[in-house]
């Protein structure tokens, strides 16, 4: 990686995060692929075109893109190596040529200039350390009348699953964790402040469209806790008190999740903003 702006991120997303989600990526996409429907439409790839996935973590999206692509081309771009690891094993796997991945921070990344007709994410850009920085940046990549189509988090009670860990602040210290605007997942969860940005960047035809998903969490509700707990913020959520204070924890969490576990598989409700622009012709 050339360069970071942001080394707590490279930190998380290069240490137990990084590779958290990589060991389970088939099951992170099961939470998010609900998305992939509307994310997909927005973009509306087309043959022959460049593709650039901002915060592609193992590549599921990239992957969809270069097929939609056909002889064009997708190219990933995150933060994290374990994840690109496992991003060029899948590619691999599955027989896509038309697809690279790049480690690098994409809010100070040598993109090359005016090389891409869309830029993409799904839940891969609110995370930088300056955000208008970041998107003028991105810009920067993209042709005349090129487009952007990005996925982030919207408010965060309309997430289930942060309804019931937020529900464990009695034994846990949650804190502001999940507050609207502050840094991590959320920073955009106000649309004004997330279309303001990509206006900022130079960005044109800026809207927001509210958008909502169930993703599977796993079969059971003990399956669903231990992995919603065994992740990066609930690994550090848990870490911060004692093993008594971490049983009750994963039992209290087990209990409310059994209320959404239908068919052999726990569902919770996602939000999200997706943001999509152009750039001037």
């Amino acid at each position: 990686m050339q360069q970071t702006a942001n080394p707590a991120q490279a930190r998380a997303w290069n240490g137990y995060e990084g590779t958290h989600w990589a060991a389970h990526h088939d099951r992170w996409n099961a939470v998010n692929a609900g998305f992939d429907g509307p994310l997909l439409a927005a973009a509306s790839i087309r043959p022959g075109e460049h593709v650039l996935d901002i915060g592609c973590g193992a590549g599921a999206t990239t992957r969809l893109a270069a097929r939609a692509a056909g002889h064009g081309h997708a190219t990933g771009l995150d933060l994290s190596g374990p994840m690109l690891e496992r991003a060029r094993t899948a590619a691999a796997e599955e027989g896509i040529a038309n697809i690279s991945f790049t480690h690098g921070d994409a809010q100070v990344h040598d993109l090359p200039r005016a090389a891409f007709d869309l830029a993409m994410s799904r839940f891969g850009v609110m995370f930088f350390s300056d955000p208008a920085a970041a998107f003028a940046h991105i810009a920067t990549a993209l042709r005349p009348g090129g487009r952007v189509a990005f996925l982030t988090a919207a408010e965060p009670d309309g997430n289930e699953w942060l309804t019931a860990l937020t529900a464990l602040r009695d034994i846990l210290p949650i804190g502001g964790f999940g507050t609207p605007g502050g840094p991590g997942m959320f920073s955009l969860a106000d649309p004004d402040t997330a279309t303001g940005l990509l206006r900022t960047a130079g960005l044109q035809g800026v809207r927001a469209e509210h958008v909502q998903a169930y993703g599977t969490w796993g079969r059971t509700a003990e399956e669903a806790a231990d992995f919603l707990l065994d992740s990066g913020p609930g690994r550090h959520l848990l870490s911060s008190v004692d093993p008594a204070a971490q049983a009750r924890a994963r039992r209290r969490l087990t209990e409310g999740l059994g209320a959404h576990e239908t068919d052999g598989a726990v569902r919770l409700l996602s939000t999200g903003w997706l943001l999509t622009a152009t750039v001037a012709a």
